[in-house]
């Protein structure tokens, strides 16, 4: 299913962030002069906070989102001059939520692929590595998207990228006489992870942060098979038909690389410094 189908809804209304944040760059002041009409707004992200490290709800404070997402938003708002509360939807409801005018902007973990900006526009920010999560001990001899996976279970979130990459396997299974890998869709990641620990699911594909945490929840359940390589890179998504604020976001993006502070939060949030990459555009028209 591609992320742009309609979604439930897991939570309704809005929520805010711990506000948590580094200060601004100082050449912020020139961006909030050059692009007035966001300054001093409300402005609505659409999240799927269930990623520990990029986007979760706060533990402390059922009311708020933590991580690294929540918090380089706040910082481009902070640069821009606008604040910002968030929407909870699915995974597959955050580009529908943005389309649909509910949201302004989605800083949730996403890739930026060809299909989905036909969508939306991406400011890219970050590369992609994703980690393959298994049983501990690799019952199965997992070892990444290839062959190994014929005959196996993935637990998926709906609308991700891996989903259509898992799929592309079965020509290559039947050819080797084995059966296809089936996919069990969810709708967060936890509900992935928990599907290998209830033994429902061999293995669940996604960003190596988040497979790590898995792993360091339950060291003596689940392991990383291996890390790979995937053709994308996670993105900020903002509606097409306002390239302005587009131009806004990206060149908030370009100071907040360039300051350190995109790094700082890596840091922070336990992140692989090895994503960080300079803020580019994917547009499809």
């Amino acid at each position: 299913m591609h992320v742009a189908a309609i979604g439930a809804l897991l939570v309704v209304g809005v929520g805010v962030s711990t506000g948590a944040r580094a200060a601004a760059p100082a050449a912020c002041a020139a961006l909030q002069a050059k692009f007035p009409d966001w300054k001093g707004k409300t402005l609505v992200n659409a999240i799927n906070p269930h990623t520990p490290g990029y986007e979760s709800i706060d533990p402390k404070d059922p009311s708020k989102y933590i991580g690294f997402d929540i918090d380089l938003g706040e910082m481009i708002g902070e640069c821009l001059g606008f604040k910002l509360t968030y929407k909870a939807v699915t995974f597959a409801a955050l580009l529908t939520t943005l389309q649909s005018g509910q949201a302004d902007i989605v800083i949730s973990d996403i890739y930026a692929t060809e299909e989905r900006a036909k969508a939306a526009d991406f400011i890219t920010y970050s590369k992609v590595f994703d980690g393959v999560l298994v049983a501990k001990g690799n019952p199965k001899k997992i070892t990444g998207i290839d062959t190994s996976l014929c005959g196996t279970a993935a637990a998926e979130n709906t609308g991700y990228v891996e989903v259509p990459l898992i799929q592309a396997l079965g020509p290559e299974c039947k050819k080797l006489g084995k059966p296809e890998p089936t996919i069990q869709l969810y709708d967060n990641n936890a509900n992935c992870i928990q599907a290998i620990l209830a033994g429902r699911a061999d293995t669940y594909i996604n960003d190596v942060n988040t497979v790590d945490n898995a792993v360091k929840a339950y060291p003596d359940k689940l392991e990383k098979a291996i890390a790979v390589t995937i053709p994308y890179q996670v993105g900020i998504g903002v509606p097409k038909d306002k390239p302005k604020f587009r131009e806004a976001v990206h060149a908030a993006m370009i100071e907040i690389h360039k300051s350190g502070d995109q790094l700082t939060l890596l840091k922070k949030w336990n992140l692989d410094p090895n994503n960080l990459m300079e803020p580019g555009l994917l547009m499809v028209k």
